[in-house]
Formats: structure tokens, C-alpha cells, sequence
């Protein structure tokens, strides 16, 4: 694997949450040493409890970080698309990581080495200031968002997942259409409800105007779909 990154690439890169307090130049000093990857096929990139001498970023594609119940089944905690930073709390906490990380088909990643990465950040402190600030912002963001979906019904966790992935739709939007990037079951698994709950919100939702099929969502007034969960 070698570091080959286009001029797109990199403003996703330095777009990450995680540098976003940090000038791009400084971005790619911190990161001298990484290297992309194409993994056409996807597939596990670490397990619960597996050292953390990594983290990465997502430059296409998706991964899905995962627990496993008693049973075997996976709970989807965090899907995580291009632009967007995982893993590197584990480099700055006990050194494992706490999930296990599962990439799908196509996804394209840059893999950052703790020891380089962690190594360049001593040379400057004051970038560490940075950096946890930045994670911290995040963390508050993912507390905020759990919070507020569990505090709705298993219909309104759909629809507000539907609304999320529609996004940037002006007021009065009408016919909007939505393909998942996940599959149904990863969906139920992420927003927190039984595949069959997932059914039966999605039917639930047909009275207020949003049509499915397969992973195709078309929602027929934007407008209406927010007033039903609590969005507007």
C-alpha cells in the first residue's frame, strides 16, 4: 500500500472532524507515513480487544463498527462514511480497540500508524489540544444524536434516518428519493430496533407518504415526514 491521495482526497481528509481545527499543512505532516487502501471486497479490519497501532479515515465507502450480542449477532454502534475519522480514541485511551470494524465492498481507506502519528504529535503539543477538542466536539454530537433517538418511537427512528440521508432538502420538497446504504437488517440493527419493528415501522410510515422498494425510499413531502417525527 502506498500513499497515492488526489487533490479530492485530500480536502476530504483534512475535512475529517477529527483535523478540524488544524491548518491542512500541519494535516499531512501529522500523517506522513500513512497509506491508502482499495478493499473492493471490504471485509473485517480489526477485531474487539485487537491492538490499536492504527486508526483511519474513510475515503470512500463505509465501515461498519460492530459489537456481538451473547447470541453472535452483530449490533451496528456506528456506520461511519467517507470523511470521517474512527478508531483513533482507542490510540489515545488502553491501546485496544473496543469494537470491531467491518468495511464494505469498495470502501477505500487511509490507515494512519499510531506509533508515527502519535510520535509527531510529542514534536508539537499543542496540536494534542487541538486534536481532543476535536474528538470531544464529536462526542458530544454522537451523545446528543443517541440520546434523541432513543427518545423515539421505532417509525420516527426511521424516518428521522431517512430525513438525515435525504438532507439538504429545501422546505416544500416533494418525490425525494433515498437509496440506503445499508442493507434493512444492518438499518434495524443501527437506529436500534428488531428487523421486525424495522417492518413495521416501514409500513407505518406508507400514511405519510413514504414508499419503499427494496433499499429505494421515495418520500412524497418532506415537509410532512419532519412534522411526523419531530423535526420541523
Amino acid at each position: 500500500m502506498s500513499l497515492v491521495l488526489d487533490d479530492a482526497d485530500r480536502a476530504l481528509v483534512a475535512s475529517a472532524p477529527l483535523f478540524s481545527e488544524i491548518e491542512m499543512e500541519t494535516v499531512f505532516w501529522l500523517l506522513e507515513g500513512a497509506s491508502s487502501a482499495a478493499l473492493p471486497e471490504g471485509g473485517l479490519l480489526f477485531s474487539r480487544g485487537d491492538a490499536a497501532d492504527r486508526f483511519f479515515v474513510v475515503l470512500a465507502g463505509r465501515v461498519n463498527l460492530f459489537a456481538l450480542t451473547e447470541n453472535g449477532d452483530q449490533s451496528i454502534i456506528e456506520v461511519i462514511d467517507a470523511g470521517h475519522s474512527f478508531a483513533e480514541g482507542a490510540i489515545f485511551a488502553n491501546g485496544r480497540f473496543p469494537l470491531n470494524g467491518d468495511a464494505a465492498a469498495g470502501t477505500r481507506l487511509l490507515e494512519i500508524p499510531a506509533s508515527s502519528f502519535l510520535k509527531r504529535l510529542s514534536e508539537r503539543p499543542g496540536l494534542i489540544a487541538k486534536l481532543l477538542a476535536s474528538l470531544a466536539r464529536w462526542q458530544r454530537r454522537l451523545m446528543s444524536e443517541i440520546a434523541d433517538l432513543k427518545g423515539r418511537s421505532p417509525v420516527q427512528r426511521l424516518g428521522s434516518y431517512l430525513l438525515a440521508l435525504a438532507g439538504g432538502q429545501e422546505a416544500g420538497a416533494v418525490n425525494v428519493q433515498v437509496t440506503l446504504p445499508l442493507t434493512k437488517s444492518e438499518l434495524a440493527s443501527r437506529i436500534g430496533i428488531t428487523p421486525e419493528s424495522f417492518s413495521r415501522a416501514v409500513n407505518r410510515l406508507k400514511p405519510v407518504g413514504v414508499a419503499t422498494r427494496g433499499r429505494c425510499f421515495t418520500i412524497a413531502d418532506m415537509d410532512a415526514l419532519r412534522r411526523f417525527c419531530g423535526t420541523d
